[in-house]
C-alpha cells in the first residue's frame, strides 16, 4: 500500500518546505522504501515556464520536458532519481483539466463544481504519480502556506485523502519560530495560529518540522505539544543550516523517519545513509577554495541577492568540488555593470573559473559578451551554458571571424550575421507571440561528442542525452566560419544536426586547425547540465570544469 505525506507550510514561506520534503524522502530511501515527491503550485499559470526567475526562483525542466518549481530539483538531487511531469501540479493545469474534461462530456452531465471535482482531480494526480513510481512512499509539498485562500482546494484533498485512508495519509506541518532581538526569546505563537487554521480546513498535523535559526529546547517543545495537540515527540527541530545536505542527518538525529515509520506501522530498515553522510562530511571538511564567477543578471531585487535563479547551477558546483575535495567560493558579477563600466571586468581576473549560466533578453547581453571574451584571452576556465554558448559564438563570430555587428536574432532581429537565430518551427509563435508557454525545446534529446574533444573525455561515451530549455539555435550557415578560426563543434544532435557544444582547443588535444589559442577549458553548452547534476553523482562537464579551474 503507498502511503502519503502531505507537507504544508505555516506562518510564512520561503523557509524550506521543499528541502524538508527532499530530505523527508532521503531519509526514507535510506530505510528501504522507495519513495517520490510531488510539488503543487497554487498559481494560474499551467506550468512554471512563464513565471519570473527573480520574484518565483530558477524554472526547471524534467527529462520529459515540463518546466516546473526549483523544488522538483531538490527531489531530483536527494533522491538521485528523475521526476516525471507527473508529479508536478498548479491550481491552473488542475483547472484546465477539468474545463477541457467538462468540454468533452466527460461528466456524463453532471455539474461540474469546485468541491469536489477540483480535488478530485488533484487526488488522482498524486495517486497517479505514486502508482507510475511503484512508490512506497509518496510525499506531497503544497505550496505557500495554511491560511492563503490559493491553496484550500488542495488541502481539501489532502482531507479527503485522509478521510478514505486514514491509515494511509499524514500531514507535516513546517512552520517558522521567529526570536526578536528586541525580546530575545522564540515565540510559538505564530505556529500555534498556524495550527488552529490548519485545523479549520479540517487537518491536525501529525509532526510539527520547527524551523528556527537555533535549535528548539524543551520548554518550546512543551508549549507547542499542549496547546497544538501534537506529542512532544513529534515535534521536530528544524534549525537553520549553512549546508541543505546536511538536513536529513539533522532529522535522523531526531528520529524523524522513525516517528514516520512508526505512526505507518511499518518497521524501520537499516538505516543505509552511509553515502548520503560520506558526500556531507566532504562538504565540510574540504580547505581549497575555488573561487568561481557567476556572470548573470537574475539575482538582484532591490538591495538583496537572490541565489535562487541559478539554484542548479550552484549545486553543481558544490557536487563537482565536493567529489574533487575542495570548497567553491561562489561570486555573484552583475553583466550589467561590466557594460557601465569595462574597467570592472579585470575582476574576472581574481576567479579560478567564469560560468555565463542560461537566460533570456537584451539585458546584460553586452556585459556578458565582455566577460566571455575577457575569459577566452585571459585563459580563465570558461563555461558557457545556454544562452552561455549563445553568446560565447556571438563573441568568436565578432572577434574571431572578424564578422562586425554578429549577433542573436533574440536581440537584433536586424543583425547583418546572424550566428544565432530562431528555429523554424518556433518562428510562427516568436512572431506572433502567441502560443508561448511550454513551446521552447524542452526536456532531453540525444547529443553524439567527436572524439578527442574536452567534451568526450569528461563524458567518457560517444552518445549522451542532456535537458533543454531554449528556441534559438546556432546558426548552421556560419558554422563552417567558426570551425575555420578553431573553434570546435564537439557535440551534435544528431537528428536536426544543431550545435550542442563548443569548445576552444586545450594543449592536450589533437586535431584541432584555425587560429584559436590553446584554452586550459573552454566549453559552452546548448543544453543544461546543472539538471542532471547530483550530490552523489556529480556531472562530468562540472567536474572537469572545477578541475581546471583549481589548476
Amino acid at each position: 500500500m503507498t502511503r502519503y505525506i502531505f507537507i504544508v507550510g505555516g506562518v510564512m514561506s520561503g523557509i524550506g518546505k521543499g528541502v524538508a520534503t527532499a530530505s523527508i524522502a532521503r531519509i526514507l530511501e535510506d530505510r528501504g522504501f522507495k519513495c517520490t515527491a510531488v510539488k503543487i503550485d497554487p498559481y494560474i499559470n499551467v506550468d512554471a515556464g512563464t513565471m519570473n526567475p527573480v520574484e518565483h526562483g530558477e524554472v526547471y525542466v524534467t527529462e520529459d520536458g515540463v518546466e516546473t518549481d526549483q523544488d522538483i530539483g531538490n527531489y531530483e538531487r536527494f533522491l538521485n532519481k528523475n521526476i516525471y511531469r507527473d508529479n508536478y501540479m498548479t491550481t491552473g493545469l488542475v483547472y484546465q483539466t477539468v474545463i477541457n474534461r467538462e468540454r468533452n462530456l466527460e461528466y456524463g452531465g453532471k455539474c461540474v463544481e469546485v468541491v469536489p471535482h477540483i480535488p478530485e482531480e488533484v487526488i488522482s494526480r498524486i495517486e497517479n504519480a505514486g502508482q507510475k513510481a511503484k512508490a512506497d512512499f509518496v510525499m506531497i509539498e503544497i505550496g505557500g502556506t495554511v491560511g492563503e485562500y490559493q491553496n484550500l482546494l488542495f488541502l481539501e484533498a489532502g482531507r479527503m485523502m485522509k478521510l478514505r485512508h486514514p491509515e494511509a495519509v499524514m500531514f507535516v506541518l513546517v512552520s517558522y519560530l521567529p526570536v526578536p532581538d528586541m525580546i530575545g526569546e522564540m515565540k510559538t505563537k505564530p505556529t500555534q495560529y498556524a495550527v488552529r487554521t490548519l485545523n479549520g480546513a479540517g487537518i491536525q498535523p501529525d509532526i510539527v518540522l520547527a524551523r528556527a535559526v537555533v535549535p528548539l529546547d524543551k520548554p518550546r517543545k512543551e508549549k507547542i505539544s499542549t496547546f497544538c495537540n501534537v506529542m512532544p515527540e513529534d515535534i521536530i527541530s528544524a534549525p537553520d543550516v549553512k549546508n541543505i545536505y546536511e538536513i536529513p542527518i539533522n532529522f535522523e538525529k531526531e528520529n524523524l523517519s522513525w516517528r514516520i515509520l512508526k505512526k505507518f506501522g511499518l518497521k524501520p530498515g537499516r538505516n543505509n545513509g552511509k553515502k548520503w553522510r560520506s558526500f556531507y562530511n566532504k562538504t565540510i571538511s574540504a580547505k581549497k577554495i575555488v573561487k568561481i564567477g557567476i556572470t548573470g543578471k537574475y539575482f538582484s531585487s532591490g538591495n538583496f541577492t537572490l541565489a535562487d535563479s541559478y539554484l542548479s547551477v550552484i549545486e553543481a558546483i558544490k557536487h563537482a568540488s565536493a567529489h574533487i575535495g575542495v570548497k567553491p567560493e561562489i561570486h555573484w558579477l552583475d553583466a550589467e555593470s561590466f557594460e557601465k563600466m569595462p574597467s570592472r571586468l579585470k575582476s574576472l581576473g581574481e576567479h579560478h573559473g567564469i560560468i555565463v549560466p542560461g537566460g533570456f533578453g537584451s539585458r546584460g547581453v553586452e556585459g556578458k559578451i565582455k566577460a566571455i571574451k575577457y575569459a577566452r584571452e585571459n585563459k580563465i576556465p570558461f563555461l558557457g551554458l545556454c544562452y552561455g554558448l549563445q553568446l560565447a559564438i556571438v563573441e568568436f563570430a565578432r572577434n574571431m571571424c572578424g564578422l562586425t555587428g554578429a549577433h542573436t536574432t533574440e536581440v537584433n532581429q536586424s543583425t547583418k550575421h546572424p550566428v544565432i537565430h530562431v528555429l523554424p518551427e518556433q518562428a510562427q509563435n516568436v512572431k506572433s507571440q502567441k502560443n508561448l508557454g511550454g513551446s521552447m525545446r524542452l526536456g532531453a534529446y540525444p547529443c553524439k561528442l567527436a572524439k578527442g574533444t574536452l567534451a568526450h573525455a569528461a563524458y567518457k561515451q560517444n552518445l549522451i542525452t542532456e535537458r533543454h530549455r531554449h528556441r534559438y539555435e546556432v546558426n548552421n550557415d556560419y558554422r563552417d566560419s567558426l570551425e575555420e578560426m578553431g573553434l570546435t563543434i564537439s557535440g551534435l544532435n544528431p537528428e536536426k544536426n544543431l550545435v550542442e557544444i563548443i569548445e576552444l582547443p586545450t594543449s592536450s588535444a589533437k586535431g584541432y586547425g584555425g587560429q584559436a589559442k590553446t584554452h586550459p577549458f573552454f566549453l559552452a553548452t546548448q543544453f543544461h547540465p546543472e539538471f542532471k547534476s547530483r550530490p552523489l553523482d556529480p556531472h562530468p562537464l562540472f567536474v572537469q570544469f572545477i578541475k581546471a579551474a583549481i589548476k
